[in-house]
């Protein structure tokens, strides 16, 4: 049976993310809520290739920038569980629904609320951060089948409706801040929301998904996880690793991944390049691909790190 998400008892249908070579945004482009990315000049990407690594203990979250990089824990508060969240892309900051539905933002300085009527109950449903880490968005609470996903800036402030989707699950922002990628409740595919004209569509060539792991930064291509009709759909939580697909979010096209060995997850960052965790005996690997499928990069993720799972790449 496959799993769905619940947002005031009604079923969430969620989309996954596709890999594609990134758009180039013009320098001239306007700011708007829908575009992140445009609102200002771009923060430049970090200098080091990272994972921002995650593990649950005792129904909190603790998620770990490595190495030697900063943690930040969330404790389940009064026994309840901690499993909608996601980290920002410098891996800082965690963004995370309690409850009450109110969307939190915590970091080593703390802990604040920035919004309130987040959907909660489906560890599927998500908040997804803006590559520049300065808005997040989040599926809010409903009675429909089609989710309606909201932004607000990571320090609070006005709440803007970016329009709905049958796909709340797992999303995923991209780079230029034009599509929002995720599943479906019931793992019957991945949609895309487009946050300029606030309509969704169900992307190509994706049977049943049930993980969005990364969106390319134009939303043509998404990384996935696909499963089969016969196998469980799961719970909705984010998965310590996964079997990564790339898809072609326009032609449906099933995109090879250049790596040897077993691929863990696979992360698209700002600038196009494609980080692609490969299984190790004692350390696992990020193997960097740059937009042709060339590997440029090898980065041997700590040993500690073998068993958690991974939020995002930084670089």
């Amino acid at each position: 049976m496959k799993y769905r998400a619940l947002v005031a008892g009604a079923a969430l249908a969620v989309t996954a993310p596709a890999l594609s070579a990134p758009a180039q945004a013009s320098a001239g482009t306007a700011a708007s809520a829908a575009n992140p990315a445009a609102a200002s000049a771009p923060a430049r990407a970090a200098a080091t290739v990272r994972g921002v690594y995650f593990d649950y203990k005792d129904g909190g979250v603790r998620v770990t920038t490595g190495p030697g990089g900063r943690q930040v824990t969330i404790p389940s508060d009064k026994g309840s569980f901690v499993g909608q969240f996601s980290a920002s892309p410098d891996g800082g900051r965690v963004a995370w629904i309690d409850d009450k539905g109110r969307l939190h933002v915590r970091s080593a300085a703390g802990d604040k609320v920035v919004a309130v009527g987040a959907a909660y109950g489906g560890p599927c449903v998500t908040p997804a951060w803006s590559a520049d880490g300065r808005r997040i968005a989040f599926p809010r609470r409903g009675d429909s089948e089609a989710a309606t996903v909201a932004a607000v800036g990571a320090s609070g402030g006005r709440v803007t409706v970016l329009g709905r989707t049958p796909g709340p699950c797992h999303l995923a922002w991209s780079a230029d801040g034009r599509t929002l990628a995720g599943y479906a409740g019931d793992t019957d595919g991945v949609h895309l929301l487009d946050t300029r004209t606030h309509r969704s569509r169900k992307a190509p060539g994706i049977g049943l998904a049930n993980h969005v792991g990364s969106v390319s930064p134009d939303g043509r291509r998404v990384v996935v996880q696909t499963i089969s009709a016969s196998a469980p759909g799961g719970d909705g939580s984010w998965p310590a690793w996964y079997s990564p697909s790339v898809y072609d979010t326009m032609t449906g096209k099933k995109i090879a991944l250049p790596v040897k060995g077993r691929a863990l997850s696979a992360h698209y960052l700002r600038d196009g390049r494609l980080a692609v965790r490969v299984k190790g005996a004692s350390a696992n690997t990020l193997v960097v691909l740059d937009r042709s499928g060339k590997e440029v990069r090898r980065v041997t993720e700590p040993a500690s790190a073998r068993r958690l799972g991974l939020l995002g790449v930084t670089g």
